[in-house]
């Protein structure tokens, strides 16, 4: 009865009414939860770093920092939960919480007594008020590409709702220079300092040069004309640099030291499910990725393609209930990069999975990829077969999924952890063969690809 009443009250309201109606509702709702939990993030410094893609590394590398400057902190990402350097993965399958789940991040967080909060701020957390009353310390800007239109209906509003975080007028504000939408966030003035990244020629913390290794980066980074520094990680990938700078300039503003800064970055090992390599001894490398946006699976395959002597496949889908119109612009960016692709799927939600990887197809065809690809629906199936045609010098590539501990298939979840699943692969394939260095052109040609 009472969705009834819901639903009948969406279609009698103009659809603006109905927007002001949730906002305040969520307003409230937030307001509310948090005075229950007694506001526990009103006394919290938060660093929150927000953007389309490289959220959750800028975050970790932040954090790494923080700690090796002799900060204790607590950090919420995609991927992981840690406070006071106590680390768990986070397996509620969204970058932010719900506004409860958060609230007892933020006693935990207070009851650690951490010095700073640091954050991922998603566009729907923000529209929807998950995280009003965080005093935001700085704001974080790493990229604006296209993503969740499905939500924002155009990137204009997808910028707009972006913008509120700076709108707020933080201490500090660090934004990316090279980035198509810089100049919406730099109209915010921040009460204390802004400072800009990039390779841009004005950026106040600019990437002077990029040296991309097999497992991992390093950068020049000459910050206000005077101080350099040499910055290495363990991350791979052009875009890896500049989640690392975002960071740097940020711990720049704070006031860390130069050495502190260079050896925090240093300390970030991996970030789970970011270009993270699953070990093995058949001569070609395996790596797992959250690449799930068009930017973000072009940045990948082409880091990939710089790091891999021989051929990149690609094993990659698309998620049901999202944005529709990127899944194409995906398929051609995959036939554009990948030397051979195994489309299959992801997670549908509600969405038929066949629809979803016909969507996909089309822009594959369209940039005449059909060739070298196969089309396997069930995902297991679609790895096993990519592993085994994979030969010495090869990258594969398994993306959508990355860090995730489960999926949704038809409405339920799934127990499905990509790095485990291959890892046994692996080892059976270990156990049954050699790696085929000598013969094979890993050929696509047993099975047609389907339209």
């Amino acid at each position: 009865m009472k969705q009834l009443l819901v639903t009948s009250t969406r279609k009698l309201l103009p659809q603006k009414a109905v927007k002001l109606v949730e906002s305040g509702y969520r307003r409230t709702r937030a307001k509310v939860v948090a005075a229950r939990y007694g506001n526990p993030a009103h006394n919290l410094k938060a660093i929150a770093v927000t953007g389309t893609n490289g959220k959750t590394t800028t975050v970790h590398y932040i954090n790494e920092i923080l700690k090796e400057a002799g900060y204790k902190t607590a950090m919420f990402s995609t991927s992981t939960i840690e406070v006071a350097g106590e680390r768990e993965a986070n397996t509620l399958h969204m970058t932010v919480a719900s506004v409860a789940e958060m609230q007892r991040f933020f006693v935990r967080a207070k009851k650690a007594k951490v010095d700073y909060l640091v954050m991922e701020f998603a566009s729907h957390a923000i529209d929807q008020h998950k995280l009003d009353g965080v005093l935001v310390e700085m704001a974080i800007m790493t990229n604006l590409t296209q993503d969740h239109l499905d939500y924002h209906g155009t990137m204009e509003n997808y910028a707009r709702t972006k913008e509120k975080l700076f709108a707020l007028q933080p201490k500090y504000i660090v934004l990316n220079r090279d980035d198509e939408w810089f100049d919406i966030f730099d109209k915010h003035p921040a009460s204390g300092q802004k400072i800009t990244y990039g390779q841009h020629a004005d950026a106040e913390v600019r990437i002077e040069n990029i040296k991309l290794y097999r497992k991992g980066t390093e950068a020049r980074v000459l910050i206000d004309h005077q101080t350099k520094l040499e910055l290495a990680t363990a991350l791979p990938g052009e875009y890896n640099a500049y989640n690392m700078t975002a960071a740097v300039a940020g711990a720049y503003l704070l006031g860390i030291s130069v050495g502190d800064i260079i050896e925090g970055a240093a300390n970030l090992e991996a970030v789970p499910g970011r270009y993270e390599y699953v070990d093995n001894s058949l001569g070609f490398d395996v790596v797992v990725d959250y690449a799930h946006t068009p930017d973000g699976l072009e940045k990948l395959l082409q880091a990939a393609k710089k790091l891999t002597k021989n051929r990149v496949i690609l094993v990659f889908g698309a998620t049901g209930d999202r944005d529709k119109d990127k899944r194409p612009i995906m398929g051609e960016i995959a036939a554009e990069y990948a030397d051979r692709i195994v489309l299959t799927d992801e997670e549908n939600y509600s969405e038929s999975a066949d629809a979803i990887r016909h969507d996909v197809y089309k822009g594959i065809e369209a940039a005449r990829g059909e060739g070298k690809t196969l089309e396997i629906a069930e995902r297991s199936a679609a790895i096993e077969k990519a592993l085994s045609i994979a030969t010495k010098g090869d990258t594969v590539l398994v993306t959508g999924l990355g860090h995730q501990s489960s999926r949704i298939i038809n409405g339920k979840s799934e127990i499905w952890n990509e790095v485990d699943v291959i890892r046994k692969m692996l080892g059976d394939k270990t156990t049954r063969m050699m790696p085929n260095t000598s013969t094979g052109d890993g050929s696509l040609n047993s099975a047609e690809p389907s339209s």
